[in-house]
């Protein structure tokens, strides 16, 4: 996922650059293959391992490899409007409209989006990556020179439509920690669809744009 000085799915790698050498030749002969110590037991389905370095590379390298849509999300608490950029997003439920994303915890933003009621999910356009750098960076005022819209729901953050193809206004009904992730369950209480673009992509620790097949 995307937060504050990182980018892409919430397994992906932090702007590391390409390995110098393949993946396989860094964890031993199985092309790939990591072994995880401490298996849980058959029938076990509570049960989590705790990955190896190797594996962790590994799992990051496999993530960056699936192609994610960029959002930023924003929030405010007490005065305080906060955003980051965040890949690890979809939805969940149609009826009734819920969507999800994953914050890492060592992001500045999730003690705010904690406490706040809801967010939103600004999904940004192809050709904006340096405001999705910005967001993803630990800048003190990221919306410096950005236009912005109030939200139609109270508890939502700022819209940035000039950016975005479309956002979603959300209250938060639910938070799960998962690893070192939390992930917040939003109902979706106002939509906004500003124009037909494509979206931005994060593919590879990249960002792209889409190409007709």
């Amino acid at each position: 996922m995307l937060t504050e000085g990182t980018i892409g799915n919430s397994a992906q790698n932090r702007f590391d650059p390409e390995p110098t050498a393949p993946l396989h030749d860094q964890v031993g002969p199985r092309r790939g293959m990591v072994w995880l110590p401490g298996r849980p037991e058959e029938g076990d389905k509570q049960a989590v391992t705790e990955a190896q370095p190797q594996f962790q590379d590994l799992f990051r390298d496999v993530m960056s490899h699936f192609a994610a849509s960029v959002t930023v999300v924003t929030g405010h608490t007490e005065g305080w409007h906060h955003g980051l950029t965040v890949s690890a997003f979809t939805s969940v439920s149609i009826d009734p409209p819920l969507v999800l994303i994953c914050i890492d915890h060592s992001s500045q933003s999730i003690k705010a989006l904690r406490a706040a009621e809801g967010f939103t999910v600004n999904m940004f356009r192809e050709g904006t990556g340096q405001v999705a750098l910005r967001f993803a960076s630990k800048a003190t005022d990221k919306f410096a020179g950005l236009v912005v819209e109030q939200p139609e729901y109270e508890g939502a953050g700022l819209c940035l439509p000039k950016e975005s193809y479309a956002s979603l206004e959300c209250r938060t009904v639910e938070s799960v920690e998962a690893g070192d992730h939390t992930i917040f369950v939003g109902h979706v209480e106002h939509a906004n669809l500003y124009a037909s673009a494509r979206p931005l992509l994060y593919w590879k620790r990249r960002f792209r744009r889409i190409l007709v097949d």
